[in-house]
């Protein structure tokens, strides 16, 4: 990693070698602040095959179109309504993503063998694109044990993305959902120690269906983007999203956006519920139709530049080239796309395991 303050090198060790010389009060200053401390230090090169749009104040200029690593997990599969390809495909996968123009790759610790497939696949690009994951609280599930299990967590992570830095570390959603905002604030304190030894860039948020907690967190000014679950279909993680809870949703973007936070959207298409899974959501709706309706949620999703990047699990070969089309064909979300979309949405909301769902 290069170290932006000599011009030099310097390996891990010696980064943790060196002694903290900001307290955290410090490193929670204004976000202008630390993002003049914490500069990209790197410029990530763009092809002109996917729009690109600034995010937020990180320096960086990204592809609208970002990829997602938790739909291609193998015990996650079924869910998505696919048998996944071999480890092997899944690599050649993510280069083939990365040699189309994608720039952005998300993941996370308790994501199984995702990070471990980006880190193989993107090892000689490291420096050309923007790596994110994340810390949570399945510490035990994902093999960490100990006091300090915000960094042995990134160790992980970082040691199975095959690098000693990750571009953004962000507090996982069920931090705050589950357990609260003061939990994620502790959480925030180790992770902004981590940043100061330089083993993350940026720090984010991400959030699946509690937009209030979120709001809280937004409005702290510590952190530099946000990961949100933003869809037509108004579905979360594994609930669906009141009226209230999509108020609060908008409130956070509008908030992110003033303060000039780098802004992802996930659940683009409802999860399971819009992509491949739909066939058995509503199997009389057709291939072709259903392909349709993955067309019309990512111009839902991309209109009025809100939010600026999508990030969109990918599980097949072939996910990301229907993705980009949609992209080059232009992004106007048209009447025919909205009726489309309330048609299938319908179908959708009558079936069981949409049914079954908690309301938050």
């Amino acid at each position: 990693m290069m170290d932006t303050a000599s011009g030099g090198h310097r390996s891990r060790r010696d980064i943790l070698r060196g002694s903290l010389t900001l307290a955290i009060a410090g490193a929670a200053g204004s976000a202008q602040a630390r993002l003049q401390q914490q500069s990209p230090g790197k410029k990530i090169r763009l092809r002109d095959t996917i729009p690109s749009r600034e995010f937020g104040k990180t320096g960086h200029r990204l592809p609208v179109l970002a990829f997602g690593g938790s739909a291609m997990v193998e015990q996650w599969g079924k869910g998505y309504g696919v048998d996944l390809p071999p480890f092997a495909a899944r690599l050649k996968m993510v280069r083939e993503a990365y040699e189309a123009g994608i720039r952005y790759f998300d993941t996370s610790r308790n994501y199984h063998e995702s990070e471990s497939i980006l880190g193989e696949a993107l090892k000689d690009v490291r420096e050309n694109v923007y790596l994110a994951t994340k810390v949570g609280v399945d510490w035990e599930k994902a093999g960490i044990i100990g006091a300090n299990r915000v960094r042995a967590s990134v160790e992980m992570s970082l040691k199975q993305l095959r690098t000693d830095y990750v571009d953004c570390l962000q507090i996982h959603g069920p931090v705050y959902e589950y357990y609260g905002y003061d939990r994620a604030m502790q959480i925030y304190d180790e992770v902004a120690k981590l940043r100061q030894e330089k083993l993350c860039r940026f720090v984010g948020i991400t959030g699946h269906a509690a937009f209030q907690p979120m709001y809280r967190l937004i409005d702290a000014k510590l952190f530099d983007t946000v990961f949100l679950a933003y869809g037509y279909f108004p579905k979360g993680m594994d609930t669906m999203l009141s009226h209230a809870n999509l108020q609060w949703r908008e409130l956070c973007l509008a908030r992110a956006r003033e303060l000039g936070m780098g802004v992802l959207a996930m659940k683009v298409l409802g999860s399971f519920v819009m992509g491949h899974n739909a066939r058995n959501l509503v199997p009389d709706f057709g291939e072709s139709r259903l392909r349709e309706v993955r067309k019309a949620a990512l111009r839902w999703a991309l209109r009025a530049d809100n939010p600026p990047v999508l990030v969109v699990g990918v599980s097949l070969p072939g996910d990301v080239a229907d993705n980009m089309e949609t992209l080059r064909a232009g992004g106007t979300f048209t009447r025919d796309d909205q009726k489309l979309l309330a048609e299938f949405s319908a179908r959708a909301l009558a079936s069981k395991v949409i049914q079954d769902l908690k309301v938050t």
